[in-house]
């Protein structure tokens, strides 16, 4: 299943005892439309208050539906803010997270002396100018593989810390001098917990000028949460989702990729 959802009222994805996950929300909706328990697998966790464009989640049912069924059916027993947005059936040696070859993010980002309303929970604020290419060059020095512990958050459970990041795109958007939305596009092997907020962090410190663009290799280099800056805001964090190779025959996208500045 392909699954889009607002993250501003659960506690992550991760199932916890009060039930209030995305992944809690789910298996119920799944229990009540096949009538049994269902356990999920899912691409790539996400905190409190990240959004999903399109997780991806795999799970083990003798129930036969049609894919129109799964998507509707279970969608009739989920909250407004989680939607499937595909299902499929797949051969038993598909992982959601295991076979992905890739996982994407994207942080929305709006500069503005105002703070957001409309698009509050849904994007990141600063009130400072950014430099665009300033933030481009120290991003540079995170491509490719590296031990990525700077960025690490404490808690973080990965075996290992070392990842390899593809690619990061940076782009402006704005009609008026005065504010901007900035969106941030992260594709890597895998991620750390924390990984992207504290990397948005150590940008937008380069952006406003409070540290140059070559302090980011120093900050990867000292293998050291200390040496970065503060964890930035999960509101504009986005999950935009796993990529399988094509053999898998599985949607590359979602609707919501439309909508996401």
């Amino acid at each position: 299943m392909g699954l889009s959802y607002n993250g501003q009222a659960y506690a992550g994805w991760q199932s916890q005892p009060n039930g209030n996950t995305v992944q809690d929300r789910l298996e119920a909706a799944l229990a009540q439309f096949c009538d049994q328990s269902v356990s999920t697998l899912c691409a790539g966790r996400t905190d409190a208050g990240v959004h999903g464009v399109m997780q991806v989640v795999h799970f083990d049912t003798e129930l036969r539906r049609t894919p129109y069924s799964w998507t509707r059916g279970t969608n009739s027993f989920l909250p407004p803010d989680i939607a499937v947005q595909w299902a499929q059936e797949v051969p038993t040696g598909f992982h959601s997270r295991g076979s992905a070859v890739c996982r994407r993010y994207a942080y929305v980002l709006l500069e503005s002396a105002i703070r957001p309303s409309l698009e509050q929970g849904r994007v990141g604020w600063v009130f400072r100018p950014l430099d665009q290419a300033a933030m481009e060059q120290a991003a540079a020095y995170l491509l490719g593989e590296h031990d990525f512990t700077s960025f690490r958050a404490t808690g973080c459970q990965a075996l290992s810390p070392v990842k390899n990041i593809r690619a990061i795109r940076i782009s402006r958007k704005s009609s008026r001098p005065e504010s901007a939305y900035w969106r941030f596009e992260f594709e890597a092997n895998a991620f750390l917990h924390h990984m992207i907020r504290n990397i948005m962090g150590c940008l937008i410190w380069v952006g406003q000028g409070l540290q140059p663009a070559p302090w980011m290799a120093e900050v990867l280099a000292a293998k050291d949460r200390d040496a970065a800056a503060p964890t930035f805001s999960p509101d504009g964090l986005y999950f935009l989702g796993p990529q399988y190779e094509a053999h898998w025959g599985l949607p590359p996208c979602a609707p919501a990729y439309d909508w996401l500045p």
